[in-house]
C-alpha cells in the first residue's frame, strides 16, 4: 500500500506528522517518533518572547493593549524560566537533523515580523527542512480593524519568506471574517502550506483564589469538525499544502481529514496520552483502512470528499445547518 504524500514540496513516506509539542524536546524522542512511523516532525515552538528577551529587546507591539495594567507584563516568563532557550533550540535542530532521515520542521510562535526574520534564518542554517509560523495573536484593541490584523499576518509571512529558502507553513486560527479569502491571500503571498487550526487556549477563572487560571485541555476526536470543514472547502482551490492539526487520536480521524483533502495529518494529544509508539498504530490502521476500502494509495483517496468533488457541495455550507436543525426538530417532536 502506498501511503506516501507530498507536503510543502517534500516527499513524505506517509501523511502522519507529530505537531509542535513537548514530545520533540530531545533527539531521543524524535528518533523514537521516526522509528514509530512519523514521516516528519514539527519541533516544539520557540517563542518570540524568548528570542527578544535573550537579546534584551522588547517589541512595543507585545505591550499593545496592556498599558492600563502594567502587571500584565509580568505574565511573560523570564529567560531562565524557559525549558529550552533559543541557542539550545538551534542545537537541538542540528542534532535531530543529523540523527534522523525524516524532515525536521522548525516552529516559531509570535506576533510580529520584526521578531522572526533573523531567527528564521538561523533555524534554516541549523538544518530544518521547513518552518512553521504559529501566529498566536489575540487582538484586544477595539480600535484595531480586522483589515489591520489580516495585514499583520501577511506582513509576517512575506518577511519570513523573503528571509529563508526552505518552505514555510502558516499555522492560523479560524477567526477571520472571510477565511477562504485569507487563505487565498496567504497562498498568493507565498505560503507553502496552511496548518488548520491553531488552538487558542482559553483562560479560566479560579474562584477559590480569585485569579485567572491557565489550564490546558487536550483535543478530542470531536474537535475535528471545524478544520475538517475548511480543509474540504479549501482543497483544490489554493496551491498551498493543507495540514490538519486537531483531534487526531486514531486512524479514523486521519482518514476523514485525508478524504476532505489534507496533505498531512498532525497529532499531539494522542501521543501525550498514549505514548510515541501510538504512531505505529496510526500508520498500521491507516494502511489497513486503505486495503479494506480498496484504495491503492493515499493520493487516490485524498480529497474525494472535498467540497469540489462531493456529490452535495452545499453540505459544507448553510444547507447542512438547515438540515441538521430540521432533523433535530423532527426527533424532538417524536419524544
Amino acid at each position: 500500500m502506498d501511503l506516501s504524500t507530498t507536503y510543502m514540496g517534500m516527499s513524505l513516506k506517509n501523511p502522519l506528522v507529530p505537531s509542535a509539542a513537548p514530545v520533540s524536546e530531545s533527539v531521543d524522542k524524535i528518533r523514537q517518533m521516526e522509528d514509530a512511523g512519523a514521516a516528519a516532525v514539527v519541533m516544539f515552538s520557540i517563542f518570540e518572547e524568548q528570542v527578544r528577551q535573550e537579546e534584551q529587546l522588547i517589541d512595543d507591539r507585545l505591550a499593545a493593549g496592556t498599558e492600563s495594567f502594567a502587571e500584565s507584563l509580568s505574565y511573560f516568563p523570564a529567560v531562565g524560566d524557559y525549558h529550552v532557550g533559543p541557542d539550545a533550540y538551534l542545537e537541538l535542530i542540528r542534532k535531530a537533523a543529523d540523527a534522523t532521515d525524516i524532515p525536521i520542521i522548525g516552529s516559531l510562535n509570535g506576533v510580529s515580523h520584526e521578531g522572526w526574520i533573523s531567527y528564521a534564518r538561523r533555524i534554516q542554517e541549523a538544518g530544518a527542512k521547513g518552518l512553521e509560523l504559529n501566529v498566536y495573536y489575540i487582538p484586544t484593541d477595539p480600535k484595531l480593524t480586522g483589515a489591520a490584523v489580516e495585514q499583520e499576518y501577511l506582513d509576517i509571512l512575506k518577511a519570513v519568506k523573503s528571509a529563508v529558502t526552505i518552505p514555510v507553513a502558516l499555522k492560523i486560527g479560524p477567526y477571520f471574517s472571510s477565511l477562504a479569502n485569507m487563505a487565498h491571500q496567504f497562498d498568493q503571498a507565498g505560503a507553502d502550506a496552511l496548518v488548520l487550526f491553531n488552538r487558542f487556549y482559553q483562560p479560566d477563572l479560579d474562584l477559590e483564589n480569585m485569579t485567572v487560571a491557565s489550564t490546558l485541555n487536550l483535543s478530542t476526536p470531536e474537535d475535528i469538525r471545524l478544520p475538517l470543514r475548511w480543509i474540504a472547502i479549501l482543497h483544490g482551490r489554493i496551491k498551498a499544502s493543507l495540514a490538519a492539526t486537531t483531534g487526531v487520536h486514531g486512524a479514523r480521524e486521519a482518514v476523514k481529514y485525508l478524504l476532505a483533502g489534507a496533505d498531512v495529518v498532525m497529532t499531539t494529544a494522542a501521543l501525550l496520552k498514549k505514548g510515541l509508539r501510538h504512531l505505529t498504530t496510526l500508520v498500521e490502521d491507516l494502511d489497513n483502512w486503505l486495503e479494506e476500502n480498496e484504495y491503492e494509495s493515499v493520493r487516490q483517496m485524498k480529497g474525494i470528499l472535498s467540497q469540489k468533488t462531493v456529490a452535495d457541495p452545499a453540505a459544507f455550507e448553510r444547507a447542512n445547518y438547515i438540515k441538521i436543525l430540521e432533523k433535530y426538530k423532527t426527533e424532538y417532536r417524536m419524544v
